[in-house]
């Protein structure tokens, strides 16, 4: 397939709507959209369904993606805020309290990046790199190298390339096939070998075999997590869509690693 940054942007909101049940246009709206959650096969593989409350800017406006008992919080919340503001404290405040009284707490927030293929290029590394496939990866789901690969779902992760320092490996990008047209990288260095400019030598390499491959890279990272957004912005990516996700008490707390009892 020939990209362009208009198609590689239009598949994402294509996925979006396939996560969001709404269509691809409703990114592109100036008021807010809400929707009833459903389960469709063609979603995001780790996504749970239905979602309770899943709201999601490109920046035009905020589809608000929930189940019915939350419905007239969340369009009142996306009504009342401009779709920055709606993902941000103090406004944010607002639809966690309301949640709250429900059980639900907000739990997931990120930031998704598309690449530029303005910028996209194979970039210099100190070190070997290598392109990896599944038979190379069985080994490698240890908790140095999680964020790159995932064991919970290993039968989605689909390509790598690695950094290799006289035949140890010290970085990771790896990929899975969370979707249908998608594929979303994950990177980690090994601390010794951090700032040398491996992460994005390593980032730019996969994406660019993605696309060789017919699919649209993404990368994900939380918005305090400068180390990996800087990574992102080297590597050849900018910012895309923005997502937040509600859960209930118990799992946030579960993974606050606290037990409710």
């Amino acid at each position: 397939m020939d990209f362009t940054n208009e198609k590689i942007l239009e598949i994402a909101m294509e996925q979006s709507a396939i996560d969001s049940n709404c269509r691809r246009e409703d990114f592109l709206r100036h008021e807010p959209v809400i929707t009833i959650s459903r389960k469709n096969p063609r979603a995001r593989k780790y996504l749970e369904f239905p979602m309770d409350c899943d709201l999601v800017s490109y920046g035009n406006n905020v589809v608000a993606s929930v189940q019915e008992e939350y419905r007239e919080i969340t369009e009142e919340y996306i009504r009342t805020y401009v779709p920055e503001h709606c993902f941000e404290t103090p406004n944010l405040h607002v639809l966690n309290d309301a949640l709250q009284k429900k059980g639900r707490r907000i739990c997931f927030m990120a930031e998704y990046f598309l690449p530029d293929l303005r910028v996209l290029s194979v970039q210099d590394c100190p070190y070997e790199m290598r392109i990896l496939h599944p038979e190379d990866f069985t080994e490698l789901y240890t908790q140095e190298w999680s964020n790159a690969l995932c064991a919970k779902r290993s039968e989605l992760d689909v390509l790598g390339v690695g950094a290799y320092d006289k035949g140890r490996l010290v970085g990771l990008a790896g990929c899975s096939a969370d979707c249908e047209e998608m594929w979303q990288i994950g990177i980690d260095v090994l601390p010794e070998y951090r700032r040398q400019g491996i992460a994005s030598a390593l980032t730019s390499r996969l994406a660019l075999e993605i696309l060789h491959a017919g699919k649209v890279p993404f990368y994900c990272a939380a918005w305090s997590n400068i180390r990996s957004v800087r990574n992102a912005i080297r590597s050849g990516f900018r910012p895309a869509w923005v997502e937040m996700t509600a859960k209930t008490a118990a799992f946030v707390e579960q993974m606050n690693g606290r037990n409710m009892s």
